[in-house]
């Protein structure tokens, strides 16, 4: 690349040395890798549990069928000996045997609730993964626009002015390495407020260029909606008693009806005459 050069839209100005940008996109998506795989080792684990909680079911069910089959063969046996048909000994295992299986349906169903609340714990993780998976993705995101600036290419035709990058020069952030001077050339005419008046968009419009000597045909772009200086960047305040009343400038784009054949840049002179009528 050299100064004054002819690019065209796409082309290369400048790359970057890219190896630090492309370790961080790399340790992005291990990070990425990394949160998925926790994710999905817990998703496995939601599932295993659902199973226990399935299994715990079952078991309060049949703990609670024993019990009541314990519960109706103690009031028989109970009966049996208030009657004097039956021995108080076997009375007395029923009964042994109906505190047993309510302290087995206690046990299934306090198994049940931990399991089930296992489920809500390992819920509570999964979303934990998976703010960690959405947190490494804009990771990885903003890391590949870093590795995609590495790479700058021109917007628009033009030619390369200004240049003060070179291969192995190091740059600092905001600093400019080059300036693009589009082939698409405007004028930007400050004309004075008094002659807005008449003046409309799409109005013809001759362009005399001073460093060729030659006229060129274009037309009125847009009006600036404001002067120049109340643009600028310590705009006056007539904020006195005393005002001074002093005709303002304001920006005027003129465009070229064709590109010109000449090379034209910022900072050149050029004489406009817009015909208003």
């Amino acid at each position: 690349m050299t100064d004054n050069q002819l690019i065209k839209a796409g082309d290369v100005l400048a790359r970057i040395d890219e190896r630090n940008y492309t370790a961080a996109v790399e340790n992005a998506q291990g990070q990425i890798d990394q949160a998925q795989a926790q994710f999905d080792n817990i998703e496995g684990q939601i599932g295993a549990q659902k199973s226990q909680v399935r299994q715990a079911e079952h078991q309060v069910a049949e703990a609670q069928a024993a019990l009541d089959f314990s519960k109706n063969e103690n009031q028989r046996y109970q009966d049996l000996v208030k009657a004097g048909a039956g021995t108080v000994q076997r009375a007395q295992q029923a009964a042994s045997d109906l505190l047993q299986k309510q302290a087995s349906l206690d046990a299934a169903q306090s198994n049940q609730a931990a399991t089930e609340k296992q489920i809500t714990v390992l819920k509570a993780q999964r979303r934990s993964a998976q703010a960690q998976i959405e947190q490494a993705q804009s990771q990885k995101a903003t890391a590949d626009a870093n590795l995609s600036r590495t790479v700058i290419h021109a917007t628009v035709d033009g030619r390369v002015a200004r240049l003060t990058g070179a291969v192995g020069f190091t740059a600092t952030q905001g600093q400019v390495l080059m300036v693009v001077v589009p082939l698409d050339v405007w004028v930007t005419a400050n004309f004075k407020e008094t002659q807005l008046a008449d003046m409309r968009i799409g109005q013809p419009v001759d362009l005399e260029v001073d460093a060729y000597g030659r006229t060129y045909p274009g037309r009125v772009d847009s009006i600036q909606s404001g002067s120049g200086t109340a643009f600028s960047l310590l705009p006056a305040q007539n904020a006195t008693g005393n005002y001074v009343k002093v005709v303002q400038r304001v920006p005027v784009k003129l465009t070229f009806n064709d590109r010109p054949d000449v090379q034209l840049g910022p900072g050149l002179s050029v004489v406009p005459k817009v015909r208003v009528r």
